[in-house]
Protein backbone atom coordinates (compact mmCIF):
# COMPACT_ATOMS: atom_id res chain seq x y z
CA UNK A 1 0.00 0.00 0.00
CA UNK A 2 1.26 3.37 -1.32
CA UNK A 3 1.34 6.49 1.48
CA UNK A 4 -1.50 8.05 -0.31
CA UNK A 5 -3.68 4.95 0.27
CA UNK A 6 -2.82 4.35 3.46
CA UNK A 7 -3.65 8.17 4.62
CA UNK A 8 -6.92 7.60 2.95
CA UNK A 9 -7.66 4.42 4.40
CA UNK A 10 -6.75 5.76 8.02
CA UNK A 11 -9.21 8.57 7.11
CA UNK A 12 -12.09 6.33 6.15
CA UNK A 13 -11.52 4.72 9.17
CA UNK A 14 -11.64 7.76 10.82
CA UNK A 15 -14.82 8.61 9.29
CA UNK A 16 -16.57 5.82 9.97
CA UNK A 17 -15.59 5.74 13.65
CA UNK A 18 -17.20 9.24 13.91
CA UNK A 19 -20.74 8.56 11.66
CA UNK A 20 -19.84 10.47 9.12
CA UNK A 21 -20.04 8.50 6.48
CA UNK A 22 -23.08 6.37 7.52
CA UNK A 23 -24.99 9.83 8.19
CA UNK A 24 -23.75 10.54 4.38
CA UNK A 25 -25.12 7.70 2.70
CA UNK A 26 -28.23 7.18 4.49
CA UNK A 27 -28.96 10.63 3.48
CA UNK A 28 -28.03 10.19 0.12
CA UNK A 29 -30.01 6.75 -0.29
CA UNK A 30 -33.55 8.67 1.55
CA UNK A 31 -32.84 11.51 -0.85
CA UNK A 32 -33.36 10.00 -3.70
CA UNK A 33 -36.13 7.63 -2.95
CA UNK A 34 -39.53 8.21 -4.39
CA UNK A 35 -42.15 10.17 -2.45
CA UNK A 36 -45.42 8.69 -2.18
CA UNK A 37 -44.18 5.40 -4.39
CA UNK A 38 -47.39 3.63 -2.54
CA UNK A 39 -50.91 4.51 -2.10
CA UNK A 40 -51.28 7.21 0.65
CA UNK A 41 -54.05 6.88 3.41
CA UNK A 42 -55.86 9.68 5.50
CA UNK A 43 -57.71 8.43 8.76
CA UNK A 44 -60.08 10.23 11.06
CA UNK A 45 -62.35 10.09 14.14
CA UNK A 46 -65.11 11.54 16.51
CA UNK A 47 -66.65 10.10 18.88
CA UNK A 48 -68.48 6.52 17.40
CA UNK A 49 -67.81 8.03 13.90
CA UNK A 50 -64.73 7.33 11.60
CA UNK A 51 -63.47 7.01 8.19
CA UNK A 52 -60.87 6.63 5.57
CA UNK A 53 -59.54 7.94 2.37
CA UNK A 54 -57.35 6.09 0.26
CA UNK A 55 -55.07 8.09 -2.41
CA UNK A 56 -53.35 6.51 -5.64
CA UNK A 57 -52.15 7.50 -8.44
CA UNK A 58 -52.79 4.72 -11.25
CA UNK A 59 -50.12 5.11 -14.86
CA UNK A 60 -49.53 9.10 -13.92
CA UNK A 61 -52.69 10.03 -14.93
CA UNK A 62 -55.57 8.96 -12.75
CA UNK A 63 -56.62 9.42 -9.12
CA UNK A 64 -58.23 6.88 -7.46
CA UNK A 65 -59.89 7.49 -4.00
CA UNK A 66 -61.51 4.73 -1.85
CA UNK A 67 -63.86 6.64 0.62
CA UNK A 68 -64.68 4.30 3.82
CA UNK A 69 -66.87 4.58 6.80
CA UNK A 70 -64.72 2.19 8.90
CA UNK A 71 -67.08 2.74 12.13
CA UNK A 72 -68.15 -0.29 13.94
CA UNK A 73 -71.00 1.31 15.58
CA UNK A 74 -74.70 1.24 14.34
CA UNK A 75 -75.93 4.14 12.37
CA UNK A 76 -79.40 5.25 14.07
CA UNK A 77 -79.88 9.11 12.37
CA UNK A 78 -78.64 11.00 9.04
CA UNK A 79 -75.47 12.73 10.83
CA UNK A 80 -74.25 9.08 11.10
CA UNK A 81 -73.64 8.49 7.58
CA UNK A 82 -70.40 9.42 5.53
CA UNK A 83 -71.49 11.62 2.79
CA UNK A 84 -68.14 13.79 1.82
CA UNK A 85 -64.66 13.87 1.64
CA UNK A 86 -63.03 17.03 1.06
CA UNK A 87 -59.29 18.06 0.42
CA UNK A 88 -56.80 20.18 -1.28
CA UNK A 89 -54.46 18.82 -4.23
CA UNK A 90 -52.24 21.60 -5.13
CA UNK A 91 -51.39 22.64 -8.87
CA UNK A 92 -53.84 19.85 -10.05
CA UNK A 93 -56.97 19.74 -12.24
CA UNK A 94 -59.53 16.41 -11.55
CA UNK A 95 -62.12 15.12 -13.73
CA UNK A 96 -64.59 12.81 -12.58
CA UNK A 97 -64.65 9.63 -14.29
CA UNK A 98 -66.52 6.54 -12.67
CA UNK A 99 -67.97 5.60 -8.93
CA UNK A 100 -68.21 2.14 -8.19
CA UNK A 101 -69.13 -0.28 -5.18
CA UNK A 102 -66.42 -2.99 -5.52
CA UNK A 103 -67.23 -5.41 -3.11
CA UNK A 104 -69.71 -3.08 -0.79
CA UNK A 105 -73.90 -3.53 -0.90
CA UNK A 106 -76.42 -1.36 -0.88
CA UNK A 107 -79.11 -1.50 1.15
CA UNK A 108 -82.99 -0.06 0.25
CA UNK A 109 -81.78 0.70 -3.45
CA UNK A 110 -80.80 -0.36 -6.55
CA UNK A 111 -76.89 -0.98 -6.91
CA UNK A 112 -76.53 0.04 -10.56
CA UNK A 113 -74.92 -3.06 -11.42
CA UNK A 114 -71.96 -1.49 -9.24
CA UNK A 115 -72.34 1.89 -10.78
CA UNK A 116 -73.15 5.00 -8.72
CA UNK A 117 -71.42 7.51 -10.43
CA UNK A 118 -74.98 9.04 -10.92
CA UNK A 119 -75.32 9.22 -7.08
CA UNK A 120 -71.88 11.23 -6.50
CA UNK A 121 -70.14 14.57 -7.66
CA UNK A 122 -67.00 16.04 -7.44
CA UNK A 123 -66.09 20.09 -7.23
CA UNK A 124 -62.68 20.98 -7.90
CA UNK A 125 -63.30 25.02 -7.41
CA UNK A 126 -65.84 24.79 -4.12
CA UNK A 127 -66.68 27.64 -2.20
CA UNK A 128 -68.06 27.37 1.39
CA UNK A 129 -66.35 24.13 2.22
CA UNK A 130 -64.61 22.81 5.63
CA UNK A 131 -61.22 24.80 6.20
CA UNK A 132 -61.65 26.63 2.79
CA UNK A 133 -60.70 23.84 0.93
CA UNK A 134 -61.54 24.21 -2.82
CA UNK A 135 -61.80 20.09 -3.86
CA UNK A 136 -64.57 17.33 -2.40
CA UNK A 137 -66.64 14.54 -3.58
CA UNK A 138 -69.74 13.99 -1.79
CA UNK A 139 -73.51 12.32 -2.33
CA UNK A 140 -75.48 15.60 -1.24
CA UNK A 141 -75.18 18.63 -2.09
CA UNK A 142 -74.90 19.90 1.52
CA UNK A 143 -76.72 23.29 1.23
CA UNK A 144 -75.60 24.00 -2.26
CA UNK A 145 -71.95 23.03 -1.84
CA UNK A 146 -72.28 21.08 -4.57
CA UNK A 147 -73.87 21.09 -7.67
CA UNK A 148 -75.05 17.45 -9.61
CA UNK A 149 -73.70 14.23 -10.18
CA UNK A 150 -70.82 14.06 -12.71
CA UNK A 151 -69.15 10.57 -12.19
CA UNK A 152 -70.85 8.84 -15.45
CA UNK A 153 -73.72 6.68 -14.26
CA UNK A 154 -77.60 6.88 -13.98
CA UNK A 155 -80.16 8.32 -11.50
CA UNK A 156 -80.38 4.97 -9.17
CA UNK A 157 -82.88 7.44 -6.43
CA UNK A 158 -84.98 10.57 -6.85
CA UNK A 159 -84.08 13.34 -6.98
CA UNK A 160 -81.61 13.70 -10.30
CA UNK A 161 -79.69 16.39 -8.29
CA UNK A 162 -77.13 15.76 -5.29
CA UNK A 163 -80.06 15.93 -2.66
CA UNK A 164 -80.41 14.31 0.71
CA UNK A 165 -78.75 11.47 2.13
CA UNK A 166 -79.13 9.17 -0.87
CA UNK A 167 -76.22 6.67 -1.66
CA UNK A 168 -74.38 8.05 1.61
CA UNK A 169 -71.84 5.55 3.22
CA UNK A 170 -73.28 3.82 6.34
CA UNK A 171 -70.83 2.05 9.01
CA UNK A 172 -69.28 -1.23 8.71
CA UNK A 173 -71.00 -1.71 11.71
CA UNK A 174 -74.38 -0.67 11.07
CA UNK A 175 -77.90 -3.01 11.61
CA UNK A 176 -80.19 -1.78 8.57
CA UNK A 177 -83.37 -2.52 10.79
CA UNK A 178 -82.55 0.20 13.02
CA UNK A 179 -82.53 3.65 13.69
CA UNK A 180 -84.84 6.44 12.61
CA UNK A 181 -86.54 6.26 9.28
CA UNK A 182 -84.02 8.40 7.22
CA UNK A 183 -81.54 5.55 7.15
CA UNK A 184 -83.78 2.28 7.54
CA UNK A 185 -85.64 2.61 4.51
CA UNK A 186 -86.52 6.08 3.08
CA UNK A 187 -82.49 6.52 1.74
CA UNK A 188 -80.50 3.81 -0.29
CA UNK A 189 -77.24 3.73 1.50
CA UNK A 190 -73.82 2.06 0.38
CA UNK A 191 -72.66 -0.46 3.22
CA UNK A 192 -69.54 0.89 3.47
CA UNK A 193 -66.94 2.16 1.25
CA UNK A 194 -66.92 3.32 -2.84
CA UNK A 195 -63.92 3.88 -4.89
CA UNK A 196 -63.90 6.86 -7.16
CA UNK A 197 -61.95 7.43 -10.44
CA UNK A 198 -60.27 10.62 -11.69
CA UNK A 199 -58.17 11.90 -13.99
CA UNK A 200 -55.46 13.68 -13.37
CA UNK A 201 -53.21 16.69 -14.67
CA UNK A 202 -50.35 18.54 -12.90
CA UNK A 203 -48.80 21.56 -13.28
CA UNK A 204 -45.43 21.14 -13.06
CA UNK A 205 -45.25 17.51 -13.55
CA UNK A 206 -45.30 14.39 -12.31
CA UNK A 207 -48.06 14.10 -10.09
CA UNK A 208 -47.43 13.53 -6.78
CA UNK A 209 -49.96 12.45 -3.50
CA UNK A 210 -47.46 14.84 -1.50
CA UNK A 211 -49.88 17.68 -2.94
CA UNK A 212 -52.84 15.83 -0.73
CA UNK A 213 -53.39 18.25 2.37
CA UNK A 214 -56.68 19.68 4.75
CA UNK A 215 -58.41 16.23 4.36
CA UNK A 216 -61.98 16.13 6.04
CA UNK A 217 -65.01 13.62 6.78
CA UNK A 218 -68.52 15.53 6.20
CA UNK A 219 -71.46 13.25 7.85
CA UNK A 220 -75.24 14.20 6.72
CA UNK A 221 -76.44 16.51 4.40
CA UNK A 222 -75.93 19.66 5.93
CA UNK A 223 -72.18 21.32 7.12
CA UNK A 224 -73.55 21.95 10.04
CA UNK A 225 -73.28 18.02 10.64
CA UNK A 226 -70.16 16.35 12.10
CA UNK A 227 -66.96 17.19 10.04
CA UNK A 228 -63.47 15.61 11.53
CA UNK A 229 -60.28 15.98 9.81
CA UNK A 230 -58.07 13.14 8.76
CA UNK A 231 -54.35 12.23 9.39
CA UNK A 232 -52.09 10.85 6.75
CA UNK A 233 -51.41 7.19 8.69
CA UNK A 234 -47.64 7.23 7.45
CA UNK A 235 -45.89 10.16 6.71
CA UNK A 236 -43.12 9.73 3.61
CA UNK A 237 -40.01 11.78 3.72
CA UNK A 238 -40.38 13.98 0.35
CA UNK A 239 -36.85 13.71 -1.94
CA UNK A 240 -34.42 16.58 -1.53
CA UNK A 241 -32.34 17.16 -4.70
CA UNK A 242 -28.64 16.56 -4.15
CA UNK A 243 -26.34 19.27 -5.44
CA UNK A 244 -23.63 17.30 -7.38
CA UNK A 245 -21.18 18.59 -5.05
CA UNK A 246 -22.85 16.07 -2.68
CA UNK A 247 -23.71 13.41 -5.03
CA UNK A 248 -19.73 13.34 -5.82
CA UNK A 249 -18.89 13.08 -1.91
CA UNK A 250 -21.12 10.18 -2.14
CA UNK A 251 -19.81 8.67 -4.61
CA UNK A 252 -15.78 9.25 -2.91
CA UNK A 253 -16.96 8.21 0.22
CA UNK A 254 -18.01 4.76 -1.53
CA UNK A 255 -14.63 4.04 -2.83
CA UNK A 256 -13.34 4.59 0.46
CA UNK A 257 -15.72 2.12 1.85
CA UNK A 258 -13.86 -0.36 -0.99
CA UNK A 259 -10.43 1.05 0.08
CA UNK A 260 -10.64 0.38 3.76
CA UNK A 261 -12.20 -3.38 3.11
CA UNK A 262 -9.26 -3.99 0.74
CA UNK A 263 -6.50 -2.64 3.70
CA UNK A 264 -8.61 -4.98 6.23
CA UNK A 265 -8.62 -7.87 4.65
CA UNK A 266 -5.50 -7.99 2.75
Amino acid sequence: MTCIESKAAMSFWGLKRSGVIAAALSGITAATSPAHATPVTFSGSSGSLSASAEFSILGGTQLQVVLTNTSKNDVLVPGDVLTAVFFNMKDTTLTPISASLGSSSVFFGPTGGGNVGGEWGYGGSLSGAPGGVTKGISSSGLGGVFGGPNFNGADLQSPLALDGLQYGITSAGDSSTTGNAAVTGNNALIKNAVTFLLSLSCSPSPCDLSKISKVSFQYGTGLNEPNFPGAENDVPINPVPLPPALLLFGTALMGLTVLGRRRRYA
